[in-house]
């Protein structure tokens, strides 16, 4: 019951000087929405970094042998044989593998010519990887066998080219470029499908143009041709089955096949990169929320420079209370309970004045934004924790005021 006495009588008094009490909150309105506003952008971007990495593969690494000669280091070629022997050995740990190499081609149809990014790819890379077709296949190992001049277009590519994206059954010229020293080839290819590219939100942010036209999908053989100078780096996904020790297992095998020591061997893995972008994110969030942060201190410095006047102006209030009996804990406790209620409210405002600011900007860019209810929580209890801290001063001098004192002061 004297809890709920001194939390309206707090409010009386915040009710009775709005403008003051408004100016004192400010200092935390603009402290709490500048750290919701700060870290929600930094989980809004972790998660947007995530789900992009989520959708190169969280299983897909990159394997190459670097060799060191004495003076520099270079790349080993892994030769056709090798290349057959790591896809027996390891065929149960890795569900698809390739060179990793891509390039531009120019597609050419009529007059009208278009620079493309395309990538080669064997039969069983849309298993792996998300490719949405909206009309004809995807590369097959028919395709790569054969070395077929059959290409996979974006739908936006296809209109450029075509005019429309019904394409499939189309033939198109395609220039590129051979590891085989023979120069730029121009060769008819057949359009076998046509896909979707679905920029992610990361993509849009950052106003990538040329992601938004997606790639182009040629068998792995007809651009780099693997059957005769072999590859220098190896791209592959492992499966859901892949031995826990396939690292040390793959570096051993391919050290041994390639003459090589252990140490030469190295890898990239998509999910380790992503721990580490998630890592360097989580820490300038917390970098910048801390800078923030300080605005929080300049806010209560404020709350106590208004509560030690509030104290000065309500004198003889202190000694009415303490000569009809209030006790000194009693002063104590309205006292506090007046800054912390002053700083919560404060700390309310600031956090839905953050979090609209946030959304609102995210809805105008077109993201999903991340704003955390614990994030939310926090700050209404540091706020609160802020007030009872800063308003422990003013609080103890109302309670220590002498009650004969404080009635003689005009």
């Amino acid at each position: 019951m004297l809890l709920w006495e001194n939390m309206k009588l707090a409010l009386t008094a915040i009710r009775v000087n709005k403008m003051r009490s408004f100016l004192t909150m400010l200092g935390m309105i603009i402290g709490i929405s500048s750290v919701i506003a700060i870290v929600s952008i930094g989980d809004t971007m972790r998660e947007m970094f995530v789900k992009e990495y989520e959708g190169i593969g969280l299983n897909r690494m990159f394997c190459y042998v670097m060799k060191f000669d004495g003076y520099y280091y270079y790349s080993e070629l892994i030769t056709a044989d090798q290349f057959e022997q790591i896809e027996t050995t390891f065929a149960d740990d890795i569900a698809y593998i390739d060179i990793g190499e891509g390039g531009k081609i120019t597609g050419m149809n009529g007059r009208k010519s278009y620079e493309i990014r395309a990538t080669g790819v064997r039969g069983g890379y849309d298993k792996v990887q998300n490719v949405d077709i909206i009309a004809g296949r995807m590369i097959t190992d028919k395709d790569y066998e054969g070395k077929k001049n059959n290409i996979v277009l974006e739908e936006a590519t296809a209109i450029e080219l075509f005019g429309t994206a019904d394409v499939v059954g189309k033939k198109m010229k395609v220039k590129y470029a051979t590891t085989n020293n023979s120069g730029d080839m121009i060769d008819d290819f057949n359009i076998v499908g046509v896909y979707r590219n679905s920029q992610s939100a990361l993509m849009k942010l950052m106003g990538s143009s040329d992601n938004s036209r997606g790639l182009a999908y040629l068998p792995e053989s007809i651009l780099y041709d693997i059957n005769i100078s072999g590859a220098w780096n190896m791209n592959f996904y492992l499966s859901e089955n892949a031995s826990p020790n396939f690292q040390t297992q793959f570096t051993n095998y391919l050290a041994r096949i390639t003459n090589a020591e252990p140490e030469d061997i190295r890898f990239n893995s998509v999910k380790e990169e992503m721990g580490a972008v998630d890592s360097m994110l989580g820490t300038l969030s917390i970098a910048v929320g801390a800078i923030a942060a300080i605005s929080l201190v300049v806010g209560g410095i404020g709350i106590m420079n208004i509560m030690l006047v509030s104290v000065t102006e309500r004198t003889r209030e202190i000694g009415i209370r303490k000569a009809l009996g209030a006790r000194t804990g009693d002063v104590l406790t309205q006292f506090l309970i007046e800054s912390a209620v002053i700083s919560l409210v404060g700390g309310i405002i600031g956090a839905s004045l953050g979090a609209g600011v946030v959304i609102a900007g995210g809805t105008a860019l077109g993201v999903d934004v991340v704003v955390k209810p614990s994030v939310m929580l926090m700050a209404f209890a540091f706020s609160a924790l802020v007030g009872i801290f800063f308003g422990l001063y003013p609080a103890r001098k109302a309670a220590k005021s002498d009650p004969i004192t404080a009635l003689r002061y005009e």
